[in-house]
């Protein structure tokens, strides 16, 4: 095999990884994990965890390789995302649906036959919903897309729990709200100093349908309905000081960029905003867990 023929076997790879989304993946797959942790009263077993993790993950690759599929049009009028193969033609639409079915498929395997029915279902209709509901049905329709849509989203750590509980009691449905009041302030921080880009497209995103003042509100109100709902977990005792002290610094902090981007707007703190929000789940998250151990042990 030449040199070339390497390089372009490479490409290929990186291109069909592209259609995967694999960072919001793992944000996703993280969010799952810690589920799984908390729902275990010490450690789960290590064979569920590395399953659990491997179909959660598999499905959730297929979703955004059906959203990529779905969106090939939109993506071409994107800045964004004119470079995916999907959108380039380099990949055609039998190949992206193989590629889905084959993900799919496996992930559906390994969560039915080494997790539990529960968990392979539920992931499954969390695939439907953002595959199907939210590409096709909601984000093209409404500026409210993200909120109604942010449901499938937000439901990793509920997959995370039933993996490992094989049932889905209320602690795991209070860490789907947080995620899913988390969404809306997160995705339009990006939507901000994006909106180009998705009025180019057609898509009817907030700030491209009400402006970008009225955006950066509902960021700000978000934030603050975030900061109260981070503070369910300690009130119902599911968590103890460590986790408490974390959610309200972090929270502070996540206000703090709403409140500097609703008064005086700017291209730089709409991504700082965005980046921020992301690495303010993943330490609200760890802080639950390490909370979660210290009470355990």
């Amino acid at each position: 095999m030449s040199t070339l023929s390497v390089s372009q076997v490479r490409l290929r790879a990186r291109q069909y990884l592209v259609l995967t989304k694999p960072r919001v993946t793992q944000l996703a797959v993280f969010c799952a994990v810690i589920g799984m942790f908390l729902a275990a009263p010490g450690l789960p077993r290590l064979d569920t965890v590395i399953f659990a993790t491997l179909g959660i993950w598999l499905l959730a690759a297929a979703a955004f390789a059906v959203n990529c599929l779905i969106e090939q049009q939109v993506d071409a009028r994107m800045a964004r995302t004119r470079h995916r193969a999907t959108a380039s033609g380099e990949i055609t639409a039998a190949q992206t649906l193989a590629t889905s079915g084959v993900l799919g498929g496996l992930g559906m395997f390994v969560l039915y036959h080494w997790v539990n029915p529960l968990t392979m279902w539920l992931t499954f209709a969390t695939f439907v919903g953002y595959a199907i509901i939210y590409t096709v049905i909601l984000k093209p329709r409404t500026p409210q897309n993200i909120v109604i849509g942010g449901l499938s989203g937000a439901m990793p750590p509920a997959l995370g729990w039933a993996a490992v509980a094989d049932a889905v009691p209320a602690q795991a449905w209070l860490l789907v709200l947080i995620i899913f009041i988390w969404t809306p302030p997160h995705f339009w921080a990006l939507a901000l100093y994006r909106s180009d880009d998705y009025a180019n497209a057609g898509l009817p995103m907030l700030p491209v349908t009400h402006g970008d003042r009225f955006t950066r509100l509902h960021i700000l109100l978000y934030s603050f309905a975030l900061f109260g709902t981070t503070l369910l977990p300690y009130v119902i005792r599911m968590s103890g000081l460590l986790y408490l002290v974390s959610a309200v610094a972090l929270g502070a902090v996540f206000v703090g960029y709403a409140w500097k981007l609703y008064r005086e707007y700017s291209e730089a703190l709409a991504r700082k905003t965005f980046k921020f929000s992301i690495l303010y789940l993943a330490l609200l998250f760890g802080a639950l867990l390490l909370d979660h151990w210290v009470l355990v042990f």
